[in-house]
């Protein structure tokens, strides 16, 4: 098995299009949004380095998540995330018997996110904020079992700058650069290669940048939310996979990714959203070619009049 599993986690977690710590809305003072979503993951061709080769011996590598998170509205200008994702992995062809898939909760991660500025500008308004997060391992997960585990295993450190655009019409641009800090995994095993012999079972995950740009259109009062987008990540160091070797956290992964999503706010159910997405990965280094497609459901709400509610009715 010469095929790559860490990228799959930051394809499917930057896939989501509902209010989460890289888009630019804010959850209002003392509202709180929960989404549960579900995505469909899947490949059968990945990058070597810079060859793209076939899953020859296990065919189609299926990943799938179900995804529950939090916005929670600390202050107008100030959200705080949490979210745990529940993960599974398997294939095609399961190499006779011998290798099976994974599941399990991958990493429980937090994020805030600050609005500074919302100003009038030209004909439109615009608005910088940055995002600070950290997740960490949830569960004692395999991260060098390659394709089929579920997470990098290592603690993750990101900051990231967000920039939008939005006209009177309410088309807006939007723009984000992020750097990810990430840790050691330990693998079961004591040696391994990486431009070099390690006798040790602590891998070192390489540090990253992302970076993304999105267009996109509110229509039908606000209801409905159109997005296109494109989006890289690039390791900042680490290795290529070897020819007839199987991927591991320290190889070097580059992802170019298109997407496509659609968010609609129910007005007769107010609070009640739902969230579709479909993305593609065209180009990559020691990177699945892969395609996901997920969907969600959104609901917004007060928790002071909640409980002011619920008092009067008492």
């Amino acid at each position: 098995m010469r095929l790559l599993g860490i990228v799959i986690t930051i394809i499917t977690s930057e896939a989501l299009h509902a209010q989460t710590p890289s888009d630019g809305l804010m959850m209002p003072s003392k509202n709180i949004c929960v989404l549960l979503s579900y995505d469909m993951g899947t490949f059968d061709r990945y990058w070597e380095g810079s060859y793209l080769r076939s899953n020859e011996t296990i065919a189609t590598v299926d990943r799938n998540m179900v995804l529950p998170m939090a916005a929670i509205g600390i202050l107008d200008n100030l959200n705080f995330y949490v979210s745990l994702p529940f993960i599974s992995t398997e294939s095609s062809e399961p190499n006779g018997g011998f290798f099976t898939g994974a599941r399990g909760f991958q990493d429980i991660g937090f994020a805030l996110k600050y609005r500074p500025i919302r100003t009038e500008w030209g004909p439109g308004q615009i608005s910088f904020l940055g995002t600070a997060g950290f997740s960490t391992p949830f569960t004692n997960y395999l991260s060098d079992y390659r394709p089929y585990s579920i997470g990098a295993g290592a603690p993750e450190f990101s900051l990231r700058a967000i920039a939008q655009y939005e006209l009177k019409n309410q088309l807006y641009f939007r723009a984000s650069a992020a750097h990810l800090w990430r840790g050691y995994t330990e693998a079961e095993r004591d040696y391994y290669y990486n431009d070099g012999s390690y006798y040790t079972a602590w891998m070192d995950v390489p540090n990253a940048w992302t970076y993304e740009t999105i267009l996109g259109k509110w229509l039908f009062d606000t209801s409905l939310k159109l997005e296109l987008s494109y989006s890289s990540l690039t390791s900042t160091s680490g290795d290529d996979i070897r020819a007839y070797n199987a991927a591991q956290p320290t190889n070097k992964v580059e992802v170019d990714r298109l997407g496509f999503s659609a968010q609609y706010y129910f007005k007769s159910i107010k609070g009640l959203g739902v969230v579709a997405y479909h993305n593609r990965v065209i180009d990559g280094r020691n990177a699945p070619k892969m395609s996901n497609t997920g969907f969600g459901l959104t609901y917004q709400f007060n928790v002071i009049k909640k409980q002011t509610d619920e008092e009067n009715t008492q």
